[in-house]
């Protein structure tokens, strides 16, 4: 099989290893497509060459081709999505427990279960009500899919904030009522109008990943609100607002570590998915080949206006 592996920073090479060999366990698929993540970013980034390569690539579609003694209920030919790794490749090994059979229609690339699983899973923690006023801060591949989610729980107003026009745009026509940039948006809605705030937000999901974003967020909030934080803030130094804690706002952590619940959530989500109510249609912008990895992730980090999300199909 081949395999992309990070060697340097920002250089992956594509090497031919043995075929990898499912425990008891476990399932083989042949790769259809795997997403490529912020997360993996840092590592591509900073990787010493003189450490042992990194395989990347968890956001994983594949074809079972073969399946452990006690993965019997997968058999050769499922199209399964899940929990998994060293997924830009061209043959992966996945937990038998940790994936699902693909929605019978749509196409691999479309079909990226563990991205729309962590996000629905951290929604299912936020409790959105019907007529909730909801604002999501950070328009890309995050922020974009929540305004999908969201859409089915029916708030009374639904706001976009991103500094991009392009990504303003495209909340807009994916179920955004409003949508603006940071340093626009309307005072009714950083400023309470009575006792409560009411002109702020019942809810907002921030998908920045960067301080000033958090920051945003925190201030179009309600008092007695829901910050719900789904970003990855592995950089900058996201302190507390302690403004919050004024307003004593409900923060939520976006990040599940727990299996069981991310699972749970991705089999919710890719019910969305087969009746047609997220779509990754919109979202997957780019697709690059085994040996285009480095370029996937150079326009991933360049996030250019035409950029949401990148697939790297074998």
């Amino acid at each position: 099989m081949k395999i992309s592996q990070v060697v340097g920073p920002c250089t992956s090479e594509v090497v031919e290893v043995p075929d990898p060999v499912p425990r008891a366990d476990q399932v083989l698929v042949e790769v259809a497509g795997s997403g490529v993540c912020t997360s993996d970013l840092g590592p591509w980034l900073g990787h010493d060459p003189a450490a042992a390569p990194v395989r990347l690539g968890h956001e994983l579609v594949g074809r079972v081709v073969a399946a452990g003694r006690d993965a019997g209920r997968w058999a050769p030919g499922d199209l399964v999505t899940g929990l998994g790794g060293e997924g830009f490749a061209t043959l992966a090994v996945m937990d038998a427990d940790a994936v699902l059979p693909v929605p019978a229609g749509i196409e691999s690339a479309h079909a990226l279960g563990e991205p729309v699983a962590c996000l629905e899973e951290a929604l299912s923690r936020t409790a959105v009500r019907a007529g909730d006023r909801v604002g999501v801060v950070g328009l890309g591949f995050m922020g974009l899919s929540l305004v999908q989610l969201v859409r089915r729980h029916a708030p009374g107003l639904l706001v976009g904030v991103d500094p991009l026009p392009a990504r303003r745009e495209r909340a807009l026509r994916l179920g955004c009522d409003l949508a603006f940039a940071p340093d626009e948006v309307p005072e009714e809605f950083r400023t309470a109008t009575g006792r409560a705030g009411e002109a702020r937000f019942d809810v907002v999901l921030e998908a920045t990943g960067v301080t000033p974003g958090l920051t945003t967020a925190g201030s179009l909030v309600r008092p007695f609100g829901t910050l719900c934080v789904v970003g990855y803030h592995h950089t900058g130094d996201a302190m507390m607002d302690m403004e919050l804690w004024y307003k004593a706002v409900t923060v939520v952590n976006g990040f599940c570590p727990d299996r069981t619940r991310t699972m749970a959530a991705m089999r919710e989500a890719l019910g969305l998915v087969g009746d047609r109510r997220f779509s990754y249609q919109p979202l997957v912008t780019h697709r690059f080949g085994l040996d285009e990895v480095d370029a996937a992730f150079t326009t991933m980090h360049a996030a250019g206006p035409d950029f949401v999300k990148a697939v790297v199909v074998p």
